[in-house]
């Protein structure tokens, strides 16, 4: 169930109970439950730390390489599957030593997307827990006071993504790896299926069809026909006017919009992903952060009509530093939220269309609710 705190500890392994009522354990399961999704990445920087905290696994020197899962959630509900439970397997190999903040971010990142994940401590974390390591239990309570957050937020998670980029996907790989990249270069797409295609809006700019299994769906056009932009990478159809030729596609016009067929099946994911940004461009897209590298956002409707929700996950360190963030549309006001944290009112800076603010700090995870 979406709310449950289900964790993940071997049978006969002594167990810090205090602990776990502490964090509001619902059950304990030796393995994963039927249904689970146990491909799924172990979330959070990809490095080989010396230390068992987060500020070993990233560097301000390069630009951190995030393994992340809330596309996967995403993912999973546009084929039609309402419930998921992520159940990443940690690290085994003794030599990577995974922070123990990584549970919690597992967590984060599944209820941000309205899924829920199996919490699987390792094996040094549950050993420090059992002794009573400073920092593992650091960190565990800060997965308890997360954990009652996102409880207490439930409402804001789960609601339509901004479809400014919008993305068919399919039940195979090539298309879930095309969302992972897309959402970890910040694109922050709504995933459809090709089945049960929305109508056509005019917030949808650019819809990407690319690595389907079947043909593109004939509705698709409709949303050219209304003035988006189509990516395929299909054959395109005869009768479409070429508008101009690049090395690599070529933009047909079609209704309002443009069909862009890339000459080749979508090979590279991350450029894909570019490509899409590209032709949304900066000034239209749903949302955009900076200084904030190891993070990964999602920008969504709110619960009622005038109302944007901007989640921020960050798979690092905490830092102190500023995050400058921008949002598509004009807003009056833009309250961040945050665990541990009381609700606090953002200054609002107008950019063309959209409108900026700034993060003072980014610890684990905000939400920003922006009002118009």
């Amino acid at each position: 169930m979406p709310r449950e705190r289900i964790l993940r500890w071997p049978d006969g392994e002594a167990r810090p109970e205090a602990l776990l009522k502490e964090a509001g354990i619902t059950r304990v399961l030796a393995a994963p439950p039927n249904g689970a999704i146990t491909d799924a990445l172990w979330p959070g920087v990809k490095s080989q730390p010396k230390r068992g905290d987060a500020d070993e696994a990233s560097s301000a020197s390069r630009e951190p390489w995030v393994d992340a899962n809330g596309y996967r959630v995403q993912y999973e509900r546009a084929l039609g599957h309402k419930d998921v439970m992520l159940a990443a397997e940690p690290p085994s190999d003794p030599a990577v030593i995974s922070p123990y903040e990584n549970v919690e971010i597992a967590l984060v990142e599944a209820r941000i997307n309205a899924g829920n994940a199996l919490l699987s401590p390792d094996a040094r974390y549950r050993e420090d827990l059992r002794k009573g390591n400073p920092k593992a239990l650091a960190a565990w309570r800060s997965l308890a006071a997360t954990a009652k957050w996102l409880d207490e937020h439930e409402t804001f998670f789960g609601q339509p993504v901004h479809p400014a980029i919008t993305m068919v996907v399919d039940k195979g790989e090539e298309t879930a790896e095309l969302a992972n990249l897309a959402y970890r270069r910040g694109a922050t797409p709504r995933l459809v299926n090709p089945a049960a295609l929305p109508k056509p809006s005019p917030d949808t700019l650019v819809i990407g069809a690319a690595s389907l299994q079947q043909a593109p769906p004939a509705a698709l056009w409709d949303y050219a026909r209304a003035g988006a932009t189509v990516v395929i990478d299909s054959k395109p159809d005869a009768s479409w006017r070429e508008h101009k030729k690049d090395k690599d596609r070529t933009f047909y016009s079609l209704g309002k919009g443009f069909v862009v067929a890339y000459h080749e099946k979508a090979a590279d994911p991350s450029e894909y992903a570019l490509d899409l940004i590209d032709l949304v461009t900066h000034r239209r897209r749903a949302a955009r952060t900076w200084n904030s590298l190891s993070s990964v956002l999602l920008a969504t409707q709110g619960t009622r009509p005038g109302q944007l929700l901007l989640h921020v996950t960050n798979y690092g360190s905490p830092t102190d530093n500023e995050v400058q963030a921008r949002v598509q549309g004009r807003y009056r006001k833009a309250v961040v939220r945050e665990p541990g944290a009381q609700p606090a009112e953002l200054k609002l800076f107008y950019r063309g269309t959209m409108t900026e603010i700034y993060l003072p700090h980014l610890n684990r995870v905000a939400t920003v609710e922006f009002l118009s």
